[in-house]
């Protein structure tokens, strides 16, 4: 049967002072009315029901999340131990859902993307579960064409075409590249066989566990360890134990750069993965001036500028020109666009003075 793991770990310094240690991206409501969790769940609405979805997400998320995520059962939110990676993120959500179901087969996404065509999701999921149907060992993720030339993103080279894909474009994956240099992605873009890795992947929970064991073989064998603890009155101690030693690792660098069957669907739905608070404008488009506003905002003289606020807070701004500007109740983040890229280096420094309420 097909499971849906969504890793809901990440802390999203960069969407800071929206962003904070109790309340992370996925918890925000950055492009529409609810939050990007639980868009991420009626996603799956019609495809895996709740009693087979599974949230992995920090310890100190869990409570917050089972309140946002109500429809699910209380079981179906898990807490890692502290944050090690997607790897063995994966590994321990693989070896949870195969002591349920032997032969399940699992989506694994992120809680923090963008994807607007759920019908077309959907079907792509199902052409990959086909795939991996067709061949148990195989491992499918999905690419999305590239609109520009992105640095920010890891990319696939793809290879030759799947015969007996089925209906959307699958490609054999000749390498995963990481994020390039701007003129490197200048390059990927003009070749046209490479697209943006989405970080969604489809795989037996077999697969992906044989795989660790192969490539990864301590961190397998502490999974396995937790495995073994399953239902016994140690188990949480354990899980704190075996887990935290694991060291950290990425699913690319631990399995997907080494794994000898892996294919990549050109994902036929619109994804983003609202990386920044640059992805505001993307997502919600600008006025004639090249505004975002998100909240009362009064522009005067002010162009291509991002503004969010929160509680009817008006912000006014004069003279603006390429900027971010972001309210919250006890913190407000006034930046220059180009140098958005330090934003996440603010958790850092609020760190050594000892500010950590604003975190």
């Amino acid at each position: 049967m097909l499971h849906a793991v969504i890793m809901a770990g990440g802390a999203g310094t960069r969407f800071w002072p929206a962003s904070r240690i109790s309340r992370p991206k996925q918890l925000l409501a950055l492009a529409g009315q609810s939050s990007m969790i639980e868009d991420t769940v009626e996603r799956l609405r019609g495809l895996v029901p709740p009693e087979r979805t599974l949230v992995v997400t920090n310890r100190h998320l869990v409570a917050a999340i089972r309140e946002l995520l109500d429809g699910l059962p209380s079981e179906a939110v898990i807490g890692e131990p502290c944050k090690r990676d997607t790897a063995p993120c994966i590994g321990l959500a693989a070896i949870l859902l195969q002591h349920q179901d032997p032969d399940a087969t699992l989506l694994v996404m992120p809680s923090d993307h963008v994807i607007q065509d759920r019908a077309a999701f959907q079907s792509a999921v199902r052409q990959a579960v086909r795939l991996v149907d067709q061949v148990p060992g195989r491992i499918v993720t999905f690419g999305i064409r590239p609109t520009y030339p992105a640095e920010s993103f890891g990319y696939i080279e793809r290879d030759q075409s799947l015969a007996d894909a089925g209906g959307l474009a699958a490609f054999e994956v000749r390498k995963f590249r990481e994020k390039p240099s701007a003129e490197v992605a200048r390059q990927f873009l003009a070749a046209g066989n490479f697209c943006w890795n989405s970080g969604i992947f489809v795989w037996k929970a077999a697969t992906i566990l044989r795989s660790l064991e192969r490539f990864e073989p301590i961190m397998h064998a502490r999974l396995q360890t937790i495995a073994h603890a399953l239902g016994s009155p140690q188990f949480g101690e354990i899980l704190e134990r075996e887990f935290t030693a694991i060291e950290g690792k990425s699913i690319d660098f631990a399995v997907l750069e080494r794994h000898p069957e892996v294919v990549v669907i050109e994902a036929p739905f619109d994804w983003d993965d609202v990386g920044n608070w640059q992805s505001l404008a993307r997502l919600n488009g600008t006025d004639a001036q090249g505004n975002t506003s998100l909240g009362r905002h009064l522009g005067i003289d002010t162009q291509a500028t991002i503004v969010r606020s929160e509680d009817d807070h008006l912000i006014v701004t004069l003279g603006m020109h390429n900027c971010i500007v972001v309210h919250t109740p006890d913190a407000t983040l006034v930046a220059n666009r180009d140098s958005e890229e330090a934003v996440r280096r603010i958790a850092e420094l609020l760190k050594d003075r000892g500010w950590e309420q604003y975190l």
